[in-house]
């Protein structure tokens, strides 16, 4: 049995096991804990905002299952970079890669690499966190530092391929430039209100996450339009969308297995966010993998023959 005792930062695991005694006794002023015959601590703490958080799942093999499908879902999403950066490489060409799309996406990452790298590191945000939610749990796990981390690498090394490979008359769209102006402007009066202590960091960072999911969703529409433009796929890899349409449904299906066995429908239709997300990102790969096989398949065999 394993019990948590929280105060503001104040984090204490109590774990039982089966071949040692282990007695907890809690007053209205501190915790003592004896382990086994020799062991004893007294904590003198204020039990005011002191909870105990217990979970119950309804099926154990469940809990093993959705572990196995996070980590399935994060290699899906970590390896989707790669078939675009593959076929640029073999075909020396980024002609077909919409350059609208991959601007967003370097944005959307690079703020989300700054959010998670916030939240998991700096103990000045981790406190801020604590204090505005003192009963929560840090959403980042050093995985989403991981893939972020990675997928703002990875999304640079196809900007240098578009740099240097054949790309014809491409460029970032007017539109594009205009909607990344206006993320500008937004981030540095984020970094104003924060340096003039009118929010705190923390607020920036969520600031943050909010356009990383904004660019998340439109960074889908200009790829989609330029394949309905040129009643083709040629040059952009369907294996990006397979593995990330993998991703998105084991992504999706975990958050679904997780609120079933521990009953927590709240953090799905509570804060649709991620599920959200994850959504629209696999209704944007069903439309590519029909573009793509269904409506201009002809047209893709044609230019490859």
């Amino acid at each position: 049995m394993r019990f948590r005792v929280f105060e503001s930062l104040l984090l204490l695991w109590i774990t039982c096991i089966s071949n040692s005694l282990c007695d907890v006794k809690i007053s209205t002023h501190d915790v003592k804990l004896t382990v086994g015959e020799t062991k004893a601590i007294n904590l003198e703490i204020s039990l005011d905002d002191v909870y105990i958080r217990v979970t119950i799942d309804k099926v154990p093999l469940l809990d093993i299952l959705s572990v196995i499908i996070g980590w399935l879902y994060f290699a899906a999403w970590t390896i989707s970079f790669y078939p675009q950066i593959y076929i640029n490489y073999k075909t020396k060409s980024v002609v077909g890669l919409n350059f609208d799309s991959l601007a967003f996406n370097l944005i959307g990452f690079t703020l989300y690499t700054i959010f998670n790298i916030g939240l998991y590191f700096i103990n000045s945000v981790k406190e801020e966190y604590f204090d505005r939610y003192p009963r929560g749990l840090n959403p980042v796990h050093l995985n989403d530092v991981f893939f972020s981390v990675h997928a703002v690498l990875a999304t640079r090394i196809i900007i240098i391929q578009c740099c240097i490979y054949k790309r014809d008359k491409q460029k970032v769209s007017i539109t594009a430039r205009l909607i990344i102006a206006v993320f500008a402007i937004f981030i540095l009066g984020n970094a104003i209100l924060t340096f003039t202590k009118v929010i705190q960091f923390l607020d920036v960072l969520n600031n943050f996450s909010y356009v990383k999911l904004t660019t998340t969703i439109i960074q889908y529409v200009p790829q989609a339009y330029m394949n309905y433009k040129k009643k083709s796929t040629v040059g952009w890899s369907i294996g990006t969308v397979l593995l990330d349409f993998a991703g998105g449904i084991l992504s999706m299906l975990q958050m679904i297995l997780k609120a079933y066995n521990y009953d927590d429908w709240v953090s799905i239709f509570g804060d649709p966010t991620k599920f959200g997300v994850g959504f629209f990102s696999v209704l944007f790969d069903v439309l590519f993998i029909v573009q793509h096989y269904v409506l201009y398949g002809d047209t893709n065999y044609e230019v490859n023959q």
